[in-house]
């Protein structure tokens, strides 16, 4: 067995392998930017080494620099982790020539199934099903438009290397597909050093399932599968195991293909077979991953098995130990990514300090179990570098309906400040009852969050359940402020029991509250002071924290809170939902109602830039008539492009910014007449 393992990556992958290395007592190398000398990885490693500037394409994607990091430390292997250097074959030759050992497959398996266009070739000679589409070099945007025509829309622009959604768009007509192909091509070549693109038929209400594959090189097995459906922008958001949609022949059906396939280029190591399976259980071979995935928790919740350390034994020239028999598939497990992107402007990413960080405490209660494989840490930076993923929350529970929801209650734990972030959105979708029915495609949050997300509507339901939390708070906070020393004396303060619970100005409720055995009784009253209906509520609560855990009418609840910045009463977030809600007497709410609301300043006549990024390119010229929909400007940020679109038509007046220009959020791009 190795004595010391090199992981040749970063973030939440890196302290993931390393983990599972110094439970089986091996040494750990981490390699770091100059970005992230101060990320978790680091800290977490045996030893450390920095492999040069912050872009990735001048340190984690430089071969050199990585072979010099081995030869510094004396590391056997290297565990390349998911995206950057894991699917390059150069690197995988390079390293066998200085006799280390790579924790992943052969060189074969990587050139062959690594490149999308290469393993569709390989699979079509296998007789494996794969989806129509053109598997040539594509020269240009025009010959591009004319292989789309011909395969017919809506077709799937996709870089041949690398994954992860990077360099991939869905064209449905021929404008499309010129943007696409330019965007795929540019974020192909930034993200994995090349720029080959390829085109596919698009099959419309696909689902998209994988099966996890072990191999040694001879024998090989299938460790179930996962569903992969959630998607935005082709960048998986939510992942489960198994999949709600697979019968058992289905599912064995797609993993003896994806052995056969694995053993066709004797494969080694874990690897991932993507299948496109449509409405009828129909499935066509699209991708194979010659590496660990993202989402491969899940499988390891859901089958009790560590395939981190089965590619390090595997490595170290161990045969599986696992054969198909042994292989067993228990409870249910949902992944959810959680991403520094802000869910309420079109998911544009959001780089900063994590200024509070606190996720749900991992471990098992009862039947469920919360797993957080992050790579941050409280008072870190999200850097605008790499990908905008914090961490990865997984739940598993005996059934899927029970790992939702215990999936919903942690996402209620997970508190994130300083920079935006997607729990909101994750919580939506928890929520939403097409997702828990299971009936899911590629296609669900384009087709449920149509005009992007503004968060689930607050239901007179839940509006109760905010003001009964936010009277429990308010109450502890009007308590403790009659205990104030040096007050007025001879005036002693008492809390008033009648209050108005408000949020916005659409809806409001008079509550009586009074101190009871164990917790708080809370009355609803009408207008007229009647009665209509009375609630309990008890919790540990204390001012200060940001959760709340309690339970109304013997029912817990979870939700986070915090106490409103520059407003009144208290900031509730809920499954999704959010409200700013305030408790006020019943003569200070009239006077409140009283009050004008703040007109927003008008910005339609500038461009501001969505996100924290860097300009690529400015489209336009000063003078420049531009029309609805015309690209104004492309902004890369985590490296991903953004192109700016003008809203309606204009004239360009002013130009604040050149190309290469570094921008914060709400910067003033362009100006307009």
């Amino acid at each position: 067995m190795f004595k010391k393992i090199l992981i040749a990556n970063r973030g939440e992958i890196a302290c993931r392998v390393i983990k599972t290395a110094r439970r089986m007592g091996i040494q750990t190398v981490a390699v770091y930017s100059d970005a992230d000398r101060d990320a978790l990885h680091v800290e977490m490693a045996d030893e450390a080494v920095n492999i040069g500037p912050a872009p990735s394409n001048q340190s984690y994607l430089i071969i050199e620099n990585i072979l010099k990091a081995i030869k510094e430390t004396g590391a056997e292997a290297v565990h390349p982790g998911y995206g950057f250097l894991s699917e390059n074959s150069k690197f995988a030759e390079a390293l066998e020539k200085e006799g280390i050992a790579f924790i992943g497959p052969n060189v074969k398996a990587i050139e062959v199934m690594g490149d999308k266009i290469a393993s569709k070739k390989f699979a079509n000679e296998a007789k494996v099903s794969t989806v129509p589409g053109y598997l040539g070099v594509i020269a240009d945007t025009a010959e591009a438009v004319k292989i789309a025509n011909e395969i017919g829309y809506p077709v799937m622009i996709k870089a041949s290397a690398g994954g992860g959604g990077k360099g991939m768009r869905i064209a449905w007509s021929e404008e499309e597909v010129a943007d696409g192909f330019k965007s795929s091509m540019s974020e192909a070549k930034s993200s994995f050093g090349d720029d080959r693109v390829f085109i596919e038929k698009f099959v419309t209400e696909p689902r998209h399932i994988e099966i996890q594959v072990l191999a040694d090189g001879k024998d090989a097995i299938y460790v179930g599968e996962r569903e992969c459906s959630i998607q935005r922008r082709n960048q998986k958001v939510i992942e489960e195991a198994p999949s709600p949609f697979l019968d058992e022949a289905t599912r064995k059906a797609m993993g003896e293909q994806a052995v056969a396939l694995a053993k066709a280029v004797d494969y080694r190591s874990a690897g991932t077979v993507e299948f496109i399976v449509d409405k009828d259980k129909n499935f066509y071979f699209l991708e194979m991953n010659t590496r660990l995935q993202v989402e491969h928790p899940v499988t390891e919740l859901i089958t009790g098995i560590d395939l981190v350390e089965h590619m390090i034994r595997i490595a170290a020239g161990e045969k599986l130990s696992l054969k198909q028999a042994d292989v067993k598939l228990n409870g249910w497990a949902i992944e959810s990514r959680i991403y520094a992107e802000d869910p309420y402007r079109n998911f544009l990413p959001s780089t900063g300090r994590l200024v509070r960080y606190q996720p749900p405490a991992e471990g098992v209660t009862g039947t469920r179990t919360v797993r957080n494989d992050t790579g941050v840490f409280e008072g870190g930076e999200i850097s605008l570098y790499y990908d905008p993923m914090i961490a990865k929350l997984c739940t598993h529970a005996p059934t899927r309906e029970e790992a939702i929801d215990a999936m919903s209650e942690a996402l209620d734990q997970f508190r994130i400040e300083g920079i935006q972030h997607n729990i909101p959105f994750l919580g939506a979708i928890m929520e939403h009852p097409r997702f828990r029915s299971g009936a899911l495609t590629t296609g669900f949050i384009a087709e449920e969050f149509p005009d992007g997300f503004s968060g689930i509507e607050v239901t007179p339901e839940r509006a109760d359940l905010f003001a009964l939390v936010a009277t429990y708070v308010n109450e502890l906070h009007a308590a403790r402020a009659t205990q104030i020393s040096h007050q007025l004396p001879h005036r002693q303060r008492k809390l008033p029991e009648d209050w108005v619970v408000s949020f916005g100005t659409d809806w409001s409720q008079r509550v009586k509250a009074q101190e009871a055995a164990g917790g708080l009784d809370v009355a609803f009253l009408s207008d007229e002071g009647e009665v209509t209906s009375r609630h309990h509520i008890s919790s540990n609560w204390t001012p200060g924290q940001s959760v709340f855990r309690g339970a109304i009418d013997g029912q817990p609840v979870v939700m986070q809170l915090e106490r409103a910045k520059g407003l009144q009463g208290y900031h509730l977030n809920y499954r999704g939902s959010s409200a700013n809600v305030v408790v006020r007497t019943r003569r200070a709410h009239e006077f409140a109602l009283l009050m004008p609301e703040k007109v927003e300043a008008d910005t339609s006549k500038l461009l501001l830039c969505p996100m924290p990024g860097l300009v690529v390119s400015i489209n336009v010229e000063v003078g420049q008539e531009v029309k609805a929909g015309e690209s104004l400007a492309v902004v890369e940020a985590m490296k991903m492009e953004n192109i700016l679109r003008a809203e309606r038509d204009g004239v360009v007046k002013e130009i604040n910014c050149a190309a290469g220009d570094s921008l914060a959020v709400d910067e003033i791009i362009l100006e307009f007449e």
